[in-house]
């Protein structure tokens, strides 16, 4: 990726004329709205003319204003958190409201219309019969690794979560076998290693599920399985609602593959925490004989 205007200031600030000084200041104090101003808006909130921000963009490699709110938007694609509009949140008897339901309803549609039929009960199928399961994610993928995992180890045995903190990968995968499966998510703003890690898991011999925002399907031919779950929102931050719904679906399957074990499992899960006292509330065994 080409530097983006925040790279493209630093890299050049001390060139920069006092009033050029001015305006690159301001968008770094107000990045997350880029896109929402104008040229004229820069020029009067900072004091300067409108040649003067013209003459900025020009420098720091823009042909013009229109191709710096462009700029923004692709940033905001690869998951930087911009706001495009600045009136997204603008309460009108309960619009906000409406429109979130909207587009989480049409990330959910968009999810679950792209997934066949075979590909995720062959994933189900596999994640309840292999011998480990290992998943994996960094960054903003990391919490949803975490809960992946929290539903599934309900349901069966050996599943884990790599890295454990400030430790490396390779110790974790460089034993995997035909046996195993790993669930890699991926969503936008990866590490740079994303794809070395990509390149590895498909020379190992265990299949691979791809949990992953639209920006990674130049991955899609490297992984067994890949699922494809949308992020947008209303305006700067991603929404990862319809990825918990597929990781509530996916559990729920296995679950179901095995459901004598899985539901003994659970009660017996129950006794423990019991024993241990780790919930707030007494927590009592679940008789499955009249179920």
């Amino acid at each position: 990726m080409t530097p983006h205007i925040g790279q493209r200031i630093t890299a050049q600030f001390d060139a920069l004329t006092a009033q050029e000084q001015r305006v690159a200041s301001f968008i770094l104090d107000h990045f997350d709205d880029l896109a929402v101003y104008s040229a004229a808006d820069l020029a009067r909130l900072t004091g300067v003319s409108k040649s003067t921000v013209s003459r900025l963009f020009k420098r720091l490699g823009f042909e013009s204003y229109r191709t710096v709110k462009d700029h923004a938007r692709q940033l905001r694609n690869l998951g930087v958190p911009l706001v495009i509009d600045a009136n997204a949140m603008q309460d009108e008897a309960g619009a906000p409201f409406q429109r979130h339901l909207q587009r989480e309803q049409e990330n959910l549609q968009r999810c679950l219309n792209g997934i066949a039929a075979d590909q995720f009960s062959a994933l189900v199928e596999r994640l309840d019969s292999a011998r480990h399961v290992v998943v994996i994610g960094f960054r903003n993928s990391y919490p949803l690794a975490l809960h992946f995992r929290q539903q599934l180890i309900q349901a069966r045995t050996q599943v884990r979560v790599v890295p454990h903190p400030n430790q490396s990968l390779a110790e974790e995968i460089v034993d995997l076998t035909e046996q195993d499966v790993v669930v890699l998510f991926g969503f936008r703003r990866r590490p740079a290693a994303f794809a070395s890690l990509i390149n590895a898991l498909e020379r190992s011999p265990a299949k691979v599920a791809l949990l992953a925002d639209p920006t990674a399907v130049n991955f899609a031919s490297q992984v067994t399985w890949f699922f494809e779950t949308p992020l947008e929102s209303l305006s700067a931050f991603d929404s990862y609602a319809a990825t918990n719904s597929l990781i509530c679906l996916i559990s729920n399957g296995v679950l179901h593959r095995r459901l004598a074990e899985g539901r003994e499992r659970i009660s017996a899960i129950s006794d423990v925490y019991a024993d241990l006292s780790e919930l707030e509330a007494p927590t009592m065994s679940v008789d499955w004989s009249s179920q």
